[in-house]
């Protein structure tokens, strides 16, 4: 198995739904020891959006393998000394709650590092730590919204949201990646360093085509459904068995090849109403009629036979059946299964194959499963935790 690039990385989260929980399941999966702390009965809020997965939530199930799982209740006293006992050890604090909320608790990098300088703090808010927008709700679809997001993505007529949680994605790709650059630097420095991740900033770092696509007034990309804004043909066309296949031509040399050999009409190569890019975009509807009457007389696995021979970048226009049984994804062994409450499913490993480790796949935590012996290792008796149970401190 090898030694994975953070056993012995302990990581503290204060964190619910999905940006939080993403970074931390994938420090996990680089084996670092992560303890959640949850509310104590209901836990992260993001375990009951849904029942998809044998009873338990589809988001939660994704995120939040091989954790711990600590109830405590941060507003009573002794709960809160519990958590300051666990970070005086701890690498890294990761916590998404409401903007103000962890200073309300005396969890100040100024307090937190005093005890332990080592310890990196990542923050992850709607729109960051100040500025106007600090203390503004953000949920991912209006995080999405105000990045301008929206306004590229979907048909001329409506705007559409992305399928899958990508603000929160973003913004959690960016805390994971920040902490293991903090790490690195604590190597270097000894010290630990406070990170503050935006989801704003996350999803608009990724919106730097389309920003600079309108630069200096200029009008932004169109929406276009799942067609490229400015590129044709490029996205889904129909075959003549009704199923949907996705291709996508870069230059003129690949147009070439689409007219000759997929359309089979050479003659259209040269039609100086399509012989540029720019020129195929502007009369879509026209070179739409010509693709239609073609594809129409095709299966779709014999549309794609044909843009394979002519080297045309393709693919199927997969729903989530079509995912769950993808042929590439077996063939290269990316299944694997992790344990939960009501048994094993089968997760998805992290992407790329490193040769000297393997992931940590490990449990699904029940809410609160590691409160007891969590307390225990922080040497908390019987009789405290006992107490603080009544209590309902945790």
């Amino acid at each position: 198995m090898g030694i994975r690039p953070l056993d012995g990385i302990t990581v503290v989260s204060l964190e619910h739904a999905i940006a939080a929980p993403f970074c931390t399941r994938q420090l996990a999966d680089l084996g670092a020891r992560v303890i959640k702390v949850e509310r104590p009965g209901t836990g992260d809020f993001a375990r009951a959006y849904d029942k998809q997965v044998k009873g338990l939530c589809s988001h939660f199930v994704w995120v939040n393998r091989s954790k711990e799982s600590l109830t405590l209740d941060l507003k009573q006293p002794s709960a809160i000394a519990a958590l300051k006992a666990l970070l005086k050890t701890a690498d890294v604090l990761v916590q998404n709650l409401a903007p103000g909320a962890a200073a309300r608790m005396g969890l100040t990098p100024e307090v937190l590092q005093k005890d332990n300088p080592r310890l990196i703090l990542c923050d992850i808010s709607g729109y960051g730590n100040d500025g106007p927008y600090r203390d503004k709700k953000a949920y991912d679809l209006l995080i999405q919204s105000e990045a301008g997001f929206l306004s590229i993505t979907g048909t001329p007529e409506t705007p559409s949201k992305a399928g899958n949680s990508i603000a929160d994605i973003a913004a959690g790709m960016y805390a994971y990646t920040n902490i293991l650059a903090a790490l690195l630097q604590r190597g270097k420095t000894g010290k630990g360093s406070v990170i503050d991740i935006s989801m704003l900033e996350s999803l608009s770092e990724w919106m730097n085509f389309p920003l600079y696509y309108a630069f200096d007034g200029a009008e932004p990309p169109p929406r276009n459904g799942a067609s490229h804004a400015t590129i044709y043909p490029y996205g889904p066309f129909k075959a003549g068995d009704n199923k949907t296949v996705m291709l996508g031509l870069q230059n003129e040399r690949e147009w070439v090849q689409f007219c000759e050999v997929v359309l089979e009409n050479s003659a259209l190569a040269q039609d100086e109403r399509f012989n540029m890019n720019f020129k195929r975009n502007e009369r879509r509807a026209e070179l739409l009629a010509i693709i239609d009457a073609c594809f129409s007389k095709l299966t779709s696995e014999q549309l794609i036979a044909r843009l394979e021979k002519a080297q045309i970048a393709n693919a199927h226009l997969n729903d989530m059946s079509g995912l769950w049984n993808h042929e590439q994804l077996k063939a290269r062994n990316r299944w694997a299964e992790v344990a939960t409450s009501v048994g094993n499913i089968p997760a998805l490993l992290p992407p790329g194959l490193n040769d000297s480790y393997d992931y940590r796949m490990d449990a699904i935590p029940a809410v609160g499963e590691h409160t007891d012996s969590i307390l225990k290792e922080l040497g908390l008796t019987e009789a405290v935790i006992k107490d603080m149970r009544a209590s309902g401190a945790i």
